[in-house]
């Protein structure tokens, strides 16, 4: 059973130094305090932990307000693999420091080897070459684990097991990918996994729905409200409407929403003169999703509730609030369309962002508490926006990918997944807040070939999950307005990017 998460103070000043770990900090050139800045500690239930993480002489100290046994999580640049977050083994509170590379060897090589256990136990057939691979990385861990009185010799040692428990992890995904899609396609030609794309501001029209039409057989809607209510009272359908239309013209499932969306990007200007006033605001935003609902009901495939109300919003709300929030838009929903499949999304699931905070709900135990109020959702959605800051999630590689699927399926409910990635580094400023591709993460950095590969490389592995149902890309354009810069399939011309016909061929082989 999900407990709620155990939170201790809100502010991260408050926190006690008797819950500290020391960490040696490896000699090597690819080590910058930059890294430091975005680690954290997690507990045995992933939930990471507030903490407060510091450079003090040749070591990493984390101190936190618990003094339990939690693995340490932190960014790595892995030759071959781009730099992504990893995580130690267990460690428990010691005199002696721990060193930073060897447990971050340690922590991957072990989380391979649990999930080739894992997978043996529902039939996966381990092949040779996984075998090898894993076997060279836990030889070169041991040799590392055992040189730590040669920091140096120990570093090099524990750098190049890390290497190859990735390359391990790798191979090891993608057998799982090849047999468990090849046992899901014995029992379907051709899956009914939804994929499709958030249209954003796009009607669909020629000769852009063709290349849609080619890679997708759903689609988001949106239904923004700030750009359907931007001056109050006053409701502008004509986006939406035309984006139904074509829609329902080339017979693509509609997923509509979200509806409640509560950060800066989504709200209209004019709901801040009310905020503070949480009665009207939750009367506002449920006129908005009873007009949207009515108007759209028998149109829709798949309502989409609430998004984002994990994360911090543009109004000052408690956590109790937006749940309440989601509660309103569920019950609004359900009573005008009973019948139609609804669900709530929750974004940044690795929840990085809760070791700078102390949220009472992560994103998982959020979704759980929502699931066991017994308001018939149908299926959990999960957004990850890879290689974004501020708001996004830090890369990471298949397994954890994967892994963290696994997690939310315990939830028991299927998962529609929204996700994207950069195809740039450098987006240009439009004078608003948003969030930026991080640069320097993947080998050769963020480009529409690289964005290509990655769809390419991940989405056979979710495709391979049955409890996935749908996977949405977040944003189908890079014109105007667009929320995440350079996320696009389709640059600001309209042309297509690579990752067009990745995705074509990949529903040509498996979706109908």
């Amino acid at each position: 059973m999900l407990s709620r998460h155990d939170s201790f103070a809100h502010d991260v000043t408050r926190l006690m130094p008797t819950g500290s770990l020391r960490l040696v900090i490896p000699p090597s050139a690819r080590f910058t305090p930059r890294l430091v800045e975005q680690a954290y500690m997690a507990g045995p239930d992933q939930v990471p932990w507030p903490c407060r993480t510091r450079l003090n002489g040749g070591e990493v100290v984390v101190e936190r307000g618990v003094a339990d046994s939690g693995k340490f999580h932190m960014p790595w640049p892995v030759e071959g693999h781009g730099e992504l977050m990893l995580s130690t083994a267990t460690l428990m509170e010691r005199d002696r420091p721990y060193q930073l590379l060897v447990e971050l060897a340690r922590g991957k090589v072990n989380q391979v080897r649990n999930q080739i256990a894992d997978w043996q136990t529902i039939g996966l057939a381990v092949s040779p070459k996984v075998e090898a691979a894993t076997g060279k990385a836990v030889e070169t861990l041991a040799r590392a684990a055992t040189s730590q009185h040669d920091l140096a010799r120990a570093t090099e040692l524990a750098d190049r097991a890390i290497v190859l428990a990735h390359d391990a992890a790798d191979l090891l995904v993608s057998t799982y990918a090849d047999q468990a899609l090849a046992v899901r396609h014995r029992h379907d030609t051709k899956l009914k996994t939804l994929l499709g794309a958030n249209l954003g501001q796009e009607r669909l029209d020629m000769p852009l729905a063709a290349y849609y039409l080619k890679a997708f057989n759903a689609a988001q809607v949106p239904l923004s409200w700030r750009t359907i209510e931007s001056n109050e009272g006053t409701y502008r359908w004509d986006l939406p409407d035309a984006q139904f239309a074509a829609c329902r013209s080339h017979g693509l499932a509609v997923c509509a929403g979200p509806l409640v969306r509560l950060d800066a990007a989504a709200l209209p200007d004019w709901i801040y003169l009310w905020e503070g006033d949480f009665s009207t605001l939750q009367s506002f935003i449920s006129d908005f999703v009873e007009k949207a609902v009515t108007r759209y009901r028998g149109k829709v495939h798949v309502w989409q509730c609430a998004a984002r109300l994990n994360v911090g919003s543009g109004v000052s709300l408690s956590e109790e609030q937006k749940l309440r929030l989601a509660v309103r838009a569920i019950e609004i929903t359900r009573s005008i369309d009973p019948h139609t499949p609804l669900v709530v999304r929750f974004d940044q699931p690795w929840a990085e962002y809760m070791g700078r905070s102390a949220p009472d709900f992560s994103p998982l135990h959020f979704a759980d508490a929502l699931v066991r109020a017994h308001l018939n959702i149908s299926a959990v959605g999960i957004e990850i926006n890879m290689g974004y800051q501020p708001g996004g999630s830090y890369p990471r590689d298949r397994l954890e990918f994967s892994r963290l699927v696994d997690l939310w399926s315990y939830l028991g409910l299927p998962l529609h997944l929204t996700l994207s990635v950069p195809s740039g580094e450098r987006a240009e400023a439009t004078g608003r807040a948003r969030p930026a591709p991080m640069a320097g993460v993947v080998p050769g950095g963020w480009s529409p070939e690289n964005q290509a590969g990655w769809i390419k490389h991940y989405l056979p592995m979710l495709l391979a999950k049955p409890t996935v149902q749908a996977i949405f890309w977040n944003q189908l354009s890079d014109a105007e307005g667009a929320e995440l810069p350079l996320a696009g399939l389709f640059d600001a011309a309209g042309s297509p990017k690579p990752g067009v016909a990745v995705l074509a061929a990949l529903r040509r082989k498996h979706l109908g």
